[in-house]
């Protein structure tokens, strides 16, 4: 289990450090020519990454299962994203290197998901029934652990001071650069494990020899067979979509909400960074005993309602520390809604069909990655400021958890029966 989950632990320098709370504040506030502008275009380039996400996703992780080479595929999917971390060394601090700042942050959000396809489908193979909510649980609480360790040490080493490890300085936003290529170390290191000890899955016992596009015609009949057989769990599917895409849009702008709209330095940002991540990996591990215990959908129901609460509370509240008190809140009910998700549709449906049926929720639940950044930057479009953003994210919250109520937990399935 701790090998499987420092694969999260790792890929924290990409989600925390580079999506969240360093490279894209450094894309906006530092690259572009302004921060709104910087935002919209930010947000533009992870719509497009979103949308290739839920047109390529679904197929290759059913093509992993087919194949049962879930490790090769996080191999590969792993390494294009340290690559992409690794080119983001030459975005300089100027206007002209914001496209390749963007593509290349688009790039690692589309590979990075494809990692997590497969990262999932391998939870099966360190977990049992009676222990999917705490093994979830942990390994979201890994990734957030791992990324308050790794942005505590890029703040003191490169972001915060003058001249940093390996004299390192601010100057044509060097430092930011470097972290960058500190990060893609950072993931190959705690990517090893995984693919070293956890135990790999067999194959599905499908054709092997099915082209690309005919996988989309058994991905439709999969569909198709939920509509007319298992409505509960297609409507968990799509709620799941919505809701989940909101929590990864919470982090993905988070930091970039903090410097733009609550006038966060850089140094601020990777400070409150790290508590966030402390209060969603303890979130995180609370919610998975919560899980086995009371259920999953009563875990993410109550995480929900308290996001949109206080995400309201943060739209219309000013100051530095209405962000702080409202912030920390925000990330500590992140973390069980997230883990708990995962382990809803492992427990709702029959044993003989849970692998489909996680491939399934792993790969299309991801494929709605553009809700969030489309309602981001396209509030600010309508209305012109971040704190609009804000708005548009808290709306993807509730439109998911709206289609979440009448979708019968694992609890109520279990009474039925």
């Amino acid at each position: 289990m701790i090998s499987w989950a420092l694969w999260d632990w790792g890929s924290a320098s990409f989600n925390a450090i580079i999506l969240t709370f360093v490279f894209t504040v450094y894309l906006t506030k530092a690259v572009a020519a302004d921060e709104t502008t910087g935002s919209a275009r930010l947000g533009l380039g992870l719509t497009i990454a979103g949308i290739c996400v839920a047109l390529l996703a679904p197929v290759t992780g059913q093509r992993s299962d087919v194949s049962g080479r879930h490790k090769l595929w996080l191999a590969v999917h792993t390494g294009v994203v340290v690559a992409c971390m690794v080119g983001m060394f030459f975005v300089k601090d100027s206007p002209s290197h914001l496209a390749l700042g963007i593509t290349l942050v688009a790039i690692g959000v589309v590979f990075v998901e494809f990692g997590q396809v497969n990262y999932n489908a391998l939870m099966l193979r360190v977990s049992t029934r009676d222990n999917l909510g705490r093994v979830s649980g942990f390994g979201w609480s890994m990734g957030y652990f791992g990324g308050l360790v790794a942005l505590t040490f890029v703040l003191f080493a490169f972001v915060q001071p003058d001249v940093g490890l390996f004299g390192v300085t601010s100057e044509d936003g060097l430092n930011i650069r470097v972290v960058a290529l500190f990060c893609a170390v950072w993931f190959v290191v705690f990517a090893l494990p995984i693919l070293l000890f956890v135990p790999q899955g067999p194959p599905s016992g499908q054709d092997r020899r099915r082209n690309f596009f005919a996988s989309y015609v058994v991905l439709g009949k999969r569909i198709a067979d939920m509509w007319r057989d298992d409505r509960n769990t297609l409507w968990f599917l799509i709620a799941s979509a919505i809701y989940r895409d909101g929590l990864l849009a919470i982090f993905t702008f988070g930091g970039v909400i903090a410097a733009g709209t609550f006038g966060f330095s850089s140094t601020e940002v990777v400070i409150f960074a790290i508590g966030a991540n402390l209060s969603a990996g303890v979130g995180a591990l609370l919610g998975g005993r919560l899980d086995d215990r009371f259920g999953p959908k009563k875990v993410i129901v109550g995480s929900l309602i308290a996001l949109v609460v206080v995400g309201v509370a943060l739209v219309v509240l000013p100051g530095k520390a209405s962000f702080w008190v409202c912030g920390l809140v925000l990330t500590l009910f992140v973390g069980p809604s997230q883990a708990a998700g995962r382990t809803f549709l492992a427990r709702i449906v029959p044993r003989e069909r849970e692998g489909e049926a996680f491939g399934l929720y792993a790969t299309t639940g991801r494929a709605a990655t553009f809700i969030g950044p489309a309602a981001f930057s396209g509030f600010i479009a309508v209305f012109g400021s971040q704190r609009a953003g804000m708005a548009g994210l808290v709306l993807v919250l509730l439109v998911g958890l709206l289609v979440l109520l009448p979708v019968k937990g694992p609890e109520a399935t279990s009474r039925a029966a």
